[in-house]
C-alpha cells in the first residue's frame, strides 16, 4: 500500500472513530472515567453533544467531497454510514457533480454544504429514525 493510501486509510479511521464516539456521548454522564469508574449518569443526554442532524450534515459534506474529488464512490460501512446517509451521500453528489458541470466546482462546493444540511435535517427531523445514526432508516 502506498503511503497515501495508508494515509487515506487512517483518516477515514480516525473520522469513524470519532463520529461514533460523538454518536455514542464520550465524555457525557454515566460514561467510564479514565480511572475505570462510572461516573454520576442522568436522564438527560449532554449539553454538549452533536445533534444527529448535524453530524449528519458533516459526515456527509466531508464525504461527499471526498466522493466528488476521487469520483468513485466508498463503501458505506467503512465510510461509517448507515443505508439512509449513503442514499443522502449519492443524492447529494450527483447533484453536486451536475453542479459542477454546469457552472463551476465553488458552486459545487456551496451545494453540497446546502444538499446535506436539507436532507440530514429532514432525515432528523422527528429525532433518530432508527435508535441511532448509522440505523438503516
Amino acid at each position: 500500500m502506498t503511503t497515501g493510501g495508508a494515509r487515506r486509510k487512517g483518516t477515514v479511521l480516525a473520522l469513524a472513530l470519532l463520529a461514533a464516539c460523538l454518536a455514542s456521548g464520550c465524555g457525557r454522564p454515566g460514561a467510564h472515567d479514565a480511572t475505570g469508574g462510572t461516573r454520576a449518569s442522568t436522564n438527560s443526554p449532554s449539553p454538549s453533544a452533536t445533534p444527529p442532524a448535524r453530524l449528519c450534515t458533516q459526515i456527509i459534506g466531508y464525504w461527499s467531497r471526498r466522493t466528488l474529488d476521487d469520483d468513485t464512490y466508498g463503501d458505506y460501512q467503512s465510510m461509517g454510514l448507515s443505508d439512509g446517509q449513503y442514499e443522502i451521500l449519492r443524492k447529494v453528489v450527483d447533484a453536486a457533480r451536475a453542479e459542477r458541470t454546469r457552472t463551476d466546482a465553488q458552486s459545487a462546493e456551496r451545494l453540497i454544504d446546502r444538499r446535506a444540511r436539507e436532507l440530514c435535517e429532514k432525515r432528523y427531523r422527528n429525532g433518530e429514525p432508527t435508535g441511532g445514526p448509522w440505523g438503516a432508516g
